[in-house]
């Protein structure tokens, strides 16, 4: 079964009134912005607050005085930071972070991490961490070192999962899944009601997902493959009284999970079997304060021996 890395970069950046609207940029601009990243732009949809444009690896919003872009494979997300950083100032910069976990096979990517902050370090006074341990599951952040104050509800939690199994992960292993199929399994009624969606199924397989309602979104990227299977969640909802998590665990019944972040309250079902194997919470002096929590099933410890 062909390797894909599914683990994603990730930017956001909020701007001062003088940079104006980000929105006002203009399709043109962000297809060049994704173009330096190597990826393109597959879909878009747009709402009052947001224009979301579903990419070939993962997704890009865009708001009038922020930005958020994923990016997954083997694409080149500094590239595309240091392109919008072309056209603004530092000073019309309010908030920057940058973002990437560890890979599966870190030695395919372009870039490192440390490679990556050290040219974006030129442009932004900041400060890197890495959350969680170094021989096991881990993400990076670097983010500018300025004074921020986020909005009461401005979160963002981070649902990352490895190794699924079961039912509905044979089925988005199955050269017959329909976009359809996928979002029933994915309960997509229930976790994003009234939300206006984008997705997009790739061949042979492998999923991804826009959403928007308001000034909230979600997205979702599935990299099926059984030896490297890997789904990552994303939102600014609040999920403190929402029942998202546990149904994408139910759904999905990862052997490994990451629960990452922002000024965010984040809860998991009680009664199951696993286990917090580390955890991080880290005040960043950007305004947020970002957490990390790895969790593994207890069945996925055991493992069977592979011919090779």
């Amino acid at each position: 079964m062909m390797f894909f890395e599914g683990s994603e970069k990730k930017v956001e950046m909020v701007t001062a009134p003088e940079a104006g609207s980000l929105r006002a940029m203009g399709k043109d601009f962000w297809a060049g912005v994704v173009t330096k990243a190597q990826a393109e732009i597959l879909d878009t949809i747009s709402n009052e607050h947001c224009d979301a444009y579903l990419l070939s690896e993962s997704s890009l919003f865009v708001w009038h005085d922020r930005f958020l872009m994923l990016t997954c494979g083997t694409t080149t997300l500094v590239d595309a930071t240091l392109h919008f950083l072309d056209h603004f100032p530092q000073e019309h910069i309010h908030f920057a972070s940058f973002q990437r976990k560890n890979e599966y096979q870190s030695h395919l990517q372009k870039s490192s991490f440390e490679e990556d902050i050290e040219r974006l370090g030129k442009r932004l006074e900041g400060y890197a961490f890495r959350l969680g341990h170094l021989d096991s599951h881990h993400n990076y952040v670097f983010h500018l070192d300025k004074p921020y104050q986020p909005e009461a509800d401005d979160s963002t939690s981070e649902l990352l999962m490895y190794h699924i199994k079961g039912k509905n992960a044979d089925y988005l292993r199955t050269e017959g899944q329909t976009i359809e199929g996928i979002r029933s399994l994915l309960r997509l009624d229930e976790i994003l009601p009234g939300f206006a969606i984008s997705d997009w199924l790739f061949e042979p397989f492998g999923y991804s997902l826009n959403a928007i309602k308001g000034n909230r979104y979600a997205t979702f990227h599935i990299t099926p493959q059984e030896d490297s299977s890997y789904v990552s969640f994303e939102t600014n909802m609040d999920l403190e009284s929402n029942h998202v998590i546990r149904i994408l665990l139910e759904a999905l019944n990862p052997g490994c999970w990451d629960l990452i972040g922002f000024n965010a309250e984040q809860t998991l079902p009680e009664g199951q079997d696993y286990l917090c194997m580390s955890s991080c919470d880290l005040p960043l002096s950007c305004g947020y304060d970002m957490s990390f929590r790895h969790y593994q099933h207890s069945g996925h410890a055991r493992v069977e021996a592979e011919k090779l």
